[in-house]
């Protein structure tokens, strides 16, 4: 069918041609060695010419044409229909730029290229104007969801709900600990957990490695458990940035789409977030800022498990994993002892604490 009507649509065209040209055609005939002589209704069989000339090449061209118009249609179903209307809508802004540029390209004094220049702008701003559709398209979507959002809200909390996205990567959701954060209420707004992070959890969770594969369906519950079990709203968002390959990066582009925040407990992804002005609430320094307050001089009662790098030296734990260096502590390995703070260290890795017991300070 598709080839039946590729063959007619180059006959009318061959007709088309014949019946504008032939008169001109059989003129320059007349005019050469050859003389035909005048030919009668020089349009009709300049059209019966042009059309069977058209129809006979069809036989040669016709099956490069379905081809191609196959292939284009394959491309064309692959496009997600949000990406190719924003890509047309890009295509009709390019194209009425180039329109309105056009009239004092026309105006120019020089010749034939008055004529040419509209063309090669109107082929040039089209581009254009497609791939600035098609690759702004989920910035362009953001805008819109905002504007709508801004006209719906009645008031200042319900635009501030709305710009409140805390978008969840991969490792808080293996983590786990989002779930009680959220089940104890201190995080607000809307938890965003984006396809290709699910993407990669499903990957995880498939994964040969019996370790891996315990994390990634740990992943799962843990979102399925906010999903069913908490008084938290859960977005799923579906789209995707195909120019960006690495999950990190997607993640910090949705954050600037979304005007969200990132949550994580990745200290990479931190900066990186930091580096791009992203907002990221990040588990670890929630942990740590909510880990008991030990000021120096403060006495405590733990109990020594080993021994600690330098000579003589104890390690005990406080309840919240927190590490206590005991000066002196390595003769009390095993039993429950009273310290006393000597100073404490906050690194990276969270709160170190130095003592020394307490017995030894009574001796002194």
């Amino acid at each position: 069918m598709l080839k039946r009507f590729v063959q007619l649509a180059f006959t009318l065209i061959g007709a088309s041609a014949g019946f504008y040209f032939g008169p001109q055609f059989f003129g320059v005939l007349q005019r050469s060695p050859l003389n035909f002589g005048e030919v009668p209704a020089p349009h009709y069989i300049g059209a019966t010419l042009g059309a069977l000339v058209m129809f006979v090449a069809t036989f040669w061209i016709s099956n490069n044409v379905v081809k191609w118009i196959r292939w284009s249609e394959e491309r064309l179903m692959k496009i997600p229909a949000v990406d190719g209307l924003f890509g047309l809508l890009g295509l009709i802004f390019g194209l009425v730029i180039a329109f309105l540029i056009q009239q004092p390209l026309t105006q120019l004094p020089i010749p034939g290229v008055n004529r040419v220049l509209p063309f090669i702008f109107s082929g040039l701003f089209g581009y254009l104007g497609f791939r600035v559709g098609y690759k702004k398209r989920d910035e362009l979507i953001s805008i819109f969801k905002l504007g709508r959002q801004n006209r719906e809200s009645k008031n200042k909390k319900e635009e501030k709900h709305f710009s409140e996205h805390k978008i969840l990567d991969t490792s808080v959701i293996i983590d786990g600990r989002i779930a009680d954060i959220c089940r104890t209420g201190f995080l607000e707004g809307t938890l965003v957990i984006p396809s290709f992070v699910l993407e990669e959890l499903q990957h995880i969770a498939d994964s040969s490695d019996v370790l891996k594969r315990n994390r990634g369906r740990r992943g799962l519950d843990i979102l399925n458990k906010i999903q069913k079990e908490l008084n938290i709203k859960v977005l799923i968002y579906e789209g995707d940035f195909e120019e960006v390959q690495e999950v990190d990066s997607k993640l910090v582009k949705l954050a600037k789409v979304l005007s969200g925040k990132v949550v994580t407990n990745d200290f990479n992804l931190n900066k990186v977030c930091e580096l791009q002005g992203v907002s990221v609430l990040n588990i670890n320094d929630l942990a740590n800022a909510v880990k008991p307050v030990v000021l120096p001089g403060e006495e405590i009662n733990v109990q020594v498990i080993k021994d600690g790098k330098e000579h003589g030296q104890g390690v005990a734990y406080l309840d919240d994993g927190t590490m206590i260096v005991i000066e002196g502590g390595r003769e009390y390995i095993g039993d429950q002892i009273d310290v006393l703070v000597t100073s404490v260290l906050q690194t990276s890795a969270g709160r170190m604490i130095f003592a020394k017991p307490k017995l030894l300070e009574r001796a002194l």
